[in-house]
Formats: structure tokens, sequence, C-alpha cells
């Protein structure tokens, strides 16, 4: 007891001399403030939290996944969109073959966008429905299916995929259509959680078969909106600016917001990224501000390849060849040329925008970047040691490696193989709360990222005033969003004589490898009006130095154990920060910057694949990735 009144009599005089010291209780000015209350040394607040409106937290989720409603998927997969929410928020379920399954850590959002084509078809089939079954195409594909032999599955498979490429569907419902749609919606509505869980409704149009010209559409609101309609398929359609037309009377029609975001430009054969309008007319400022309008991102990384920049387009960037799909477009029917690659490319687009932009007046190019799945098996795992691939008829097993995914029907050298499969990607996207609007409306501001895999964390901010000692903030957003714009923003004109700085953080993933390095890729419409772009290291790990023209060249290193599947982090840093001003900038010339995060090599799927199930791999298969991030875009236009 006398220890415990020593405290308090220590205590109150305590308080007295801080009191006397700062000036009586009485005296304080306690008079509300606009921003709060202030306390008794005449401050609003203590917590460097309180009143920040900025995104703060990155919700990491996969716009793109199909489960057995898509008619291709479906004669595979036999997991449905309720599978597919619950393995997105954490659950543990079984994979079609029976294996268990189980993400690393929850996804905070999901967009299931099963293929508007046939949409709900396959359950129906496969249940025997005798309205199918009483047609052709129907009865034709259930008996295939029904044998259970991977031989007929994958046949009826090729079957209803080259179906796809008709004018007309070789089966048609639209009760079914409509009936399907709106059990999906009142789904996604039953497992949308604000603040823990997102579920936005979404479906896939997926049009001109092999020449990939497919878009998700996500709606930002709920079934009651999303009801107003069905999924927009390419039998309505196959020209995307169709599409987008259909979108717009949506809107106008219901008040809601639905936006779409193209896919797998690597496999369109140069359709995807194109200087013309569908019909083969020159592109117009109608068309571009239409596709500007409803494509605010773009996925740019997936399990069919990555799409961020070629090696071809980009010689001068040893990054650029990374889990490359570049022989033929997507179902093996035409050969790829090298004039194709200029109009597949997200960076390339990005670079072709600015050159529309300076004729037309507006930029139909200018788009964020994400990556996500297109796994066709209601499961979203992509990281290396948890890949359960593209669709259900290859799922984790000893030869699955080897297995065909995709069939060339003009010639078997283009067949894709198991190897070939890229375990890509995510959606970062920068939200302040974990809600439909909230993470809808980052990606209409284009405030997002697309990750290989890893969920490494990436702030990347521009203005004019950044300095070195910014770099020093253990808190890069508070100055970033004070300073300057962030990733998907746009800089006007600065002062005279100035040139524009970037602030670019990055944190590894605690479950993947360090970081390597940070780089800023540029890309500028010079003076003659030809497009450039230049990469730029401006942070790397370890003792390494940057040499005078922005360039390192020391490797980071490299510590995989293949044949044990692991590797070390005793090279590589956990984080980079750094302030970079563009040494060669003109501020009559437009342009755009994006960061490009790179990790050090850690093991491909294919290498924990081999070590599980015993299997060597032949010499031509990678058993190493470097993990990687693209940010959106910052865009420079001159006064």
């Amino acid at each position: 007891m006398k220890s415990i009144r020593r405290f308090l009599n220590t205590f109150f005089v305590s308080a007295v001399l801080l009191i006397a010291a700062s000036g009586s209780l009485a005296a304080q000015d306690h008079t509300p403030t606009p921003d709060g209350v202030a306390n008794a040394v005449g401050q609003t607040q203590f917590s460097p939290y309180a009143g920040r409106n900025f995104p703060t937290q990155v919700m990491w989720g996969d716009t793109h996944l199909h489960t057995a409603i898509s008619v291709d998927a479906g004669t595979m997969c036999r997991l449905g969109q309720e599978e597919a929410f619950r393995f997105a928020r954490g659950e543990e379920v079984s994979s079609t073959h029976g294996l268990r399954v189980k993400l690393s850590r929850p996804l905070d959002f999901i967009v299931v966008s099963d293929h508007a084509e046939m949409y709900g078809l396959m359950p129906q089939l496969l249940a025997g429905d005798p309205d199918i079954l009483a047609t052709e195409a129907g009865r034709r594909w259930y008996d295939m299916l029904k044998t259970g032999d991977r031989e007929s599955t994958f046949a009826a498979a090729m079957e209803i995929v080259a179906s796809l490429q008709q004018p007309d569907p070789p089966i048609s419902s639209d009760k079914l259509v409509r009936d399907a749609w709106r059990r999906y919606t009142a789904l996604a509505d039953q497992y949308n959680e604000p603040g823990r869980f997102t579920a936005l409704i979404g479906y896939e149009w997926t049009a001109i078969g092999g020449f990939n010209l497919h878009r998700n559409v996500i709606f930002r609101g709920d079934a009651v909106e999303a009801n107003h309609t069905v999924p927009f398929s390419q039998f309505d359609s196959q020209n995307p600016e169709d599409l987008w037309l259909a979108l717009v009377r949506f809107k106008q029609q219901t008040g809601a917001e639905v936006l779409s975001i193209p896919h797998n430009g690597n496999l369109s054969n140069g359709r995807m990224f194109a200087v013309e309008t569908f019909d083969g007319e020159p592109l117009n400022r109608t068309i571009a501000a239409l596709r500007a309008s409803m494509e605010p991102i773009a996925e740019v990384t997936q399990i069919k390849g990555d799409g961020e920049a070629h090696p071809f387009l980009s010689p001068n960037d040893e990054f650029a060849d990374y889990e490359t799909w570049d022989r033929a477009n997507l179902d093996g029917t035409e050969l790829k040329t090298e004039d194709m690659l200029q109009f597949e490319y997200a960076r390339e687009a990005l670079k072709t925008g600015l050159r529309l932009e300076a004729s037309l007046g507006v930029n139909p190019f200018k788009f964020g970047m994400i990556g996500s799945t297109d796994a066709h098996t209601a499961l979203s795992t992509i990281e290396e040691n948890n890949f359960f691939g593209k669709h259900s008829g290859v799922e984790p097993e000893p030869q699955r490696w080897e297995h065909l995914v995709i069939s060339s029907t003009k010639d078997p050298d283009l067949n894709i193989y198991g190897w070939q499969q890229a375990a890509s990607g995510y959606a970062a996207v920068w939200a302040t709360e974990n809600t439909r609007e909230a993470i809808f409306d980052a990606m209409k501001r284009k405030e997002t990222y697309a990750t290989t895999g890893s969920r490494i964390m990436v702030r990347f901010f521009g203005g004019w005033d950044f300095t070195e000692a910014d770099a020093n903030t253990r808190l890069p957003a508070e100055v970033g969003y004070d300073k300057g714009v962030p990733m998907g923003g746009d800089l006007r004109g600065g002062p005279a004589g100035r040139a524009p700085t970037f602030m670019v953080a990055a944190m590894k993933d605690a479950y993947s490898g360090n970081l390597d390095r940070i780089q800023i890729i540029k890309g500028w419409l010079d003076a003659d009006g030809q497009t450039q772009e230049r990469v730029y290291d401006v942070v790397v790990s370890g003792d390494r130095t940057i040499e005078a023209d922005g360039r390192c060249r020391t490797p980071v290193g490299d510590t995989v154990d293949v044949a044990n599947a692991t590797w070390t982090n005793t090279i590589g840093a956990p984080e980079l920060i750094s302030v970079w001003t563009d040494p060669e900038f003109d501020p009559n010339l437009r342009a755009f910057y994006y960061a490009r995060v790179i990790e050090i090599p850690t093991p491909r799927w294919t290498a924990y694949e081999a070590l599980r199930f015993g299997v060597t791999m032949t010499n031509n298969v990678p058993m190493r990735t470097q993990e990687r991030a693209y940010t959106s875009p910052i865009w420079y236009t001159p006064q």
C-alpha cells in the first residue's frame, strides 16, 4: 500500500508541475476547431492517421475467374460460383479432382466472370436437361462428356470453344441465360460483406475466338442494378465498340456504373490495341473517347502469358521477356508476325496512345494496369507453390507439366503444354475501404497495379516538388498525396525550368523473395512525332551502383535451390524507396511514367511440382522466376 501511495503522490506532483509549466488547464483554449477539439497543448490531434481521406491499404483480388457456369470451363470443372466465392474469401474446398486446396491468405475481392456466351448452359447440359439434349449439339456434347475419359472430354471442350466462333449459338435459350444470371447476382450479393470481403458482379464477353478481343465487364452496384441487363455476348456482336455502346445504354437507362477490362492482347494477333476500328476504318475521336471512358484499366498479366512488354519491341530491356506467349493467336490458327506485336503489348499501346492523342485530341489507350488469373477451375490459385493451372484438365499431378492445355487446329508445334502456363496474376487496388463502391472507384481512377503472383506493396507518386528527404519517410503516401498525384494520375505543366519528380516505394511480400530493384519506365512522343521509351533503374538492393545512364548492370544474384524448390533471402532488400527526377525532360513533349518492381529469383511452379512428384522435366522447362509488379502510369501533358 505504501508503494502504491508513493506512486500516486509522485503522479499527482508530476501532473501539477506539468500544468504549471504549460499554463493552467483553465487558461487553455478548448474551442472546437474544424479538425477536432484542441487538447491541453493546443493540438487538434495526436494520431498521425486521424483525418486521412486517401487510400491507406491495398485490396488484393482477381477480376477474371471462371467456374462450371462457363461453357468451356464447365466441360471439365465441377466447381460452381458458390465454391469460388467461398474459396476466395479463405475457406478450404476440394478441387474438381478431389484435391484439398486453400489460399495462403484470403483475397479481399473477387469477380466471378463466367463467359456470357451460353451463360449457365453446362450445369443444365450435364444434368440431362431434356430441352438441351433435344438439340443436335447438346446430345453430342452430353455423350462425349459423360464418357469420363480425358480424351473425349478434351475433344468436347475443343468443339465447344470452336462453336463460339460461329455467328449464332448452337444452343440458345434466353430464359436459361436470364435465370442463371439472376442466380449468380443473388449469390454475389449473399457473399458480399462490406468491410471484409467484396464480391463484385461481372462476366466475360468473349469475341473473335482465336483472335483474342476478350473483355471482362464489371458492375459497381448490386443484383438489383445488374439484373436490368443480361450478359452481352459475342452472339449479340463480335465488335467491342458495340459492347461499349451497350454498356453506355445500360448506364443511361439505369444510372448504374460499369466498366470493361481487356485482356490477353498478346494473343490477339495485332487487334487488341489497333489504330483502326473493328471494321478497319481509321480510328476516330468518337470511338477513341468511347474506349477511354469504358476501359480505364487493362489486364496485363495472367496464366496465358505476360503482356507488359516484348523483347522485340523493347530490345534494351533485359526484363521484357517474361512468360512470353508469342507464337500464334489463341487457338493456333494464325501464326504471329513481328508487325503484329506493336498492337498487342501494354507498353507499346501506352506509347501509341500518346501519338493518337496528338492527332485525335483523345488518348484511347490511357489505361491503368492490373493482373488476374483467367483460371477456369473456380480457384484463384496462382502463387508458384499453390498453382492449380488454367483448367481442371491440368490440375496438379505428376505429368501435368507435359499435358496439352491449348490445342492448335493448324500446327501441332503451336500446341500449348502445361509447363508453359504462367502462375499469374493479381489485381492490386488502392481503395479507401473494402467495398464494391470503393474498389470500383479506384479502378475508374486507375489507382491500381498488377503483380505476377506475389503481394508486393507498391506506392508511386508524381509531382514537381519531391526531394531526396521525402524518401526518408515511413509513410510515403502522406507526402505523396500532399505533393503530387498517385499512379493513374495526370501531371500538367509545372514550374518553368523544372522537371517532374517521382517518389516510388515498395515492400516485399512476406511469403516471397526480397526485392532486386525498382525501375521507372518512361515513354514519350518526340518532336518528330515518333514514340520512344527508356528504362531507368531508380533504386537497387545491396551495394550495387546505378551508372550514369540510369542502369544497373550488376545482377542481384541467385540463391534458388531448384532440387529442393527453395531459396534464401540473403540477397536483395525487404523494402526500397527512392525519389527520382527525369534527367531528360522536355516540357513540350507528351510522356508517361510507370514503375516496375522486380523480385530476386525464386522457384517457379514447375520446380515445386518436380519436387513434390519426383519427376524430371525436360531442359526447356524454366525452373526459376522473378516475380514483379507493374504500376499504372502517371501521364504528363504539356500546357
